[in-house]
């Protein structure tokens, strides 16, 4: 049995963490696991465990210390089975706050290059050599056109700051904020079905959860006007692929900008990789050097408090 166990990473190197199990006297062990038998087998008994995307299933937490934490690197905890956690008395943390400037800089990256069709410019320079812009599409400046926010948490609001010197203007559907707050920052809350209708470009920064699991489905993107694109950095599942992929094809959407997947890696022979209106990105959005070294400290902070008998700083379950 091990103390302290990463299941899975994406750093390079878990020094921190090492770190910290040492400084309390605790066994430590890495992985770089994708299967739950495996991970199963590897936090047997453990106290803390920190973990990416990693399946933690009842089964797993059932093997975990009496009053063991789960420490997820990130702001989704879909992979963890939080009723179960509840049932077991282990405690899920996450890291809110690492990197949310970091996801909304990619989100509008995506977002702007998407509307202004770099990407197809950019593979048919390569390939015939130059192109009437014409041939791209319709482009709507930016001063003219509206983006819809799905969700107003810290990615949400940051993308919102992000847009407003390009002069467009921001919608947003979040049933859990007052309307009145974002009204004082610029933003116009409405509901989904009017977000839908107006917006030139939806971008999603919900968490996932069974109630939401393809909140962009065929029926609600096809409320979405001709030449509409969608972005998402949050969560694959959000948006039904398959649904969003017949909308590419058949020409009713303008595009997509896509880091995450309802399956990933992204299937071979899956269309997405072949559309030129498609902009992909492999789950990078959390991606720099600051936000990464700011997830680490923070994830291994918590994992101090909690060998510490601290209260932890971001629980979830």
């Amino acid at each position: 049995m091990t103390d302290v166990v990463v299941t899975d990473q994406a750093f390079g190197g878990v020094e921190r963490e090492r770190a910290v199990a040492q400084r309390h006297g605790c066994s430590f062990a890495e992985h770089q696991l994708s299967a739950a038998d495996e991970t199963e087998q590897a936090v047997n008994g453990a106290r803390v465990v920190f973990t990416n995307f990693a399946p933690i299933t009842e089964s797993v937490l059932s093997t975990l210390a009496p009053s063991a934490v789960v420490i997820r690197y990130g702001i989704g905890v879909d992979n963890v089975d939080l009723a179960a956690a509840r049932r077991l008395g282990v405690t899920v943390c996450n890291v809110p706050d690492y990197g949310a400037e970091t996801v909304a800089d990619h989100t509008v990256a995506l977002l702007l290059a998407v509307l202004r069709r770099l990407d197809i410019y950019t593979q048919t320079v390569r390939r015939d050599g130059w192109i009437d812009p014409s041939r791209a599409g319709a482009i709507r400046s930016f001063s003219e056109s509206t983006v819809g926010l799905i969700g107003t948490g810290r990615v949400g609001r940051g993308v919102a700051l992000r847009l407003a010197p390009f002069g467009f203007r921001i919608l947003a559907y979040d049933p859990f904020i007052d309307p009145a707050e974002l009204g004082e920052i610029g933003i116009d809350a409405v509901e989904l079905t009017e977000l839908l209708a107006e917006a030139d470009a939806v971008s999603v920064h919900a968490p996932l959860t069974e109630a939401n699991r393809h909140l962009l489905d065929a029926t609600r993107l096809a409320m979405l006007r001709p030449g509409a694109v969608v972005i998402n950095t949050s969560r694959g599942p959000l948006i039904d692929q398959d649904a969003l992929i017949g909308a590419l094809l058949d020409g009713r959407l303008g595009g997509a900008g896509l880091d995450v997947f309802e399956e990933e890696p992204l299937r071979h022979g899956s269309p997405l990789r072949d559309l030129p209106n498609v902009l992909l990105t492999p789950h990078a959005a959390f991606y720099s050097d600051s936000s990464l070294a700011n997830l680490q400290r923070l994830a291994a902070e918590e994992a101090d408090r909690a060998l510490s008998g601290k209260p932890p700083r971001c629980p979830v379950s």
